[in-house]
């Protein structure tokens, strides 16, 4: 498996950056595939389409790296992914201090090569955390200090693949041994409650018919467990597109499983918080988010 996996890590640019880039699957062996081959579409720094997912890679420097690592899970509703600016500016934004980050290309619900539409996202998430665990030594990481970060619906998949126990990547293929559940989540404005009404969050990932049942399976505070990872979250009080509610509601969940969570509103910053460029405090987030990394051991410090 290993010379597949080498074989899969390609070298090639996209558009403005340059950076490794390597895919989770084979397209003969992608699990939930009707094998159709799809181009990908890209628009506006925006991803409609998925065809072979996979993840770019952003490692830190020998001399400033701390040992952790994040993937990062690009926000836009399920229905795209803006790659940039939930993305690649995040991860280079790791990169200043010392963290490798992996910005994922996951596969989009309304592809028509899937045959489950619903697992697809977290399929990727959880195959990408194996690729990065088995690589672990060779690209100088820890592998128990290794997290996820997600944007908006992005959000909601690293809650996800924080809160479901269930495998869903399994492959047959020497990467199932690895462990696919992340040490820490990093949430901006995240989606987690499908079942609000009013708002239909549950549509991109599991369309307009979905059953309550599935609607409670995705309603990520109601699947916390003592296991779940700890959380940093980050939530603007005056965002009317994801209301604040998700935030405070999973912050609760966690609260009451036991698990360490670090809960920061803003007053400002809509659904728009980003790396650069929020208004007042809410500048303050990314500081926090460092600084409680290295407060819970997430980051190595050398004494």
């Amino acid at each position: 498996m290993k010379k597949i996996i080498l074989a899969l890590a390609i070298l090639y640019s996209v558009q403005s950056f340059s950076q490794e880039y390597i895919p989770l699957w084979t397209a003969d062996k992608m699990p939930n595939s009707r094998g159709i081959i799809l181009p990908d579409s890209i628009s506006n720094e925006r991803i409609y389409r998925v065809g072979l997912p996979g993840m770019w890679v952003f490692l830190t420097s020998k001399q400033e790296n701390k040992g952790g690592a994040v993937v990062i899970f690009p926000g836009g509703g399920y229905h795209h992914e803006a790659y940039n600016i939930s993305g690649l500016q995040l991860a280079k934004w790791f990169n200043t201090f010392g963290i490798s980050a992996f910005v994922l290309k996951y596969r989009l619900p309304n592809s028509v090569d899937l045959k489950d539409h619903s697992i697809a996202p977290l399929q990727d998430a959880q195959r990408a955390l194996r690729i990065i665990r088995a690589y672990a030594n060779s690209w100088g990481i820890n592998p128990d200090k290794i997290g996820v970060l997600g944007t908006s619906s992005g959000g909601h998949l690293a809650s996800t693949i924080g809160t479901h126990s269930e495998d869903v990547a399994a492959a047959g293929d020497s990467l199932d041994r690895y462990s696919y559940v992340p040490n820490f989540m990093i949430l901006v404005s995240p989606v987690i409650d499908f079942g609000m009404k009013g708002y239909g969050f549950h549509k991109g990932l599991l369309g307009d018919n979905a059953s309550e049942k599935m609607i409670a399976e995705y309603s990520n505070q109601l699947r916390v467990t003592s296991k779940t990872p700890p959380a940093f979250i980050v939530h603007a009080q005056n965002d009317n597109v994801v209301p604040v509610y998700h935030s405070l509601v999973f912050h609760k969940a966690l609260l009451d499983s036991g698990i360490s969570a670090s809960l920061h509103i803003f007053p400002q910053g809509a659904h728009k918080i980003a790396l650069r460029d929020n208004p007042g405090s809410t500048a303050l987030w990314t500081e926090l988010c460092e600084q409680w990394m290295k407060e819970m051991g997430f980051i190595e410090t050398k004494h």
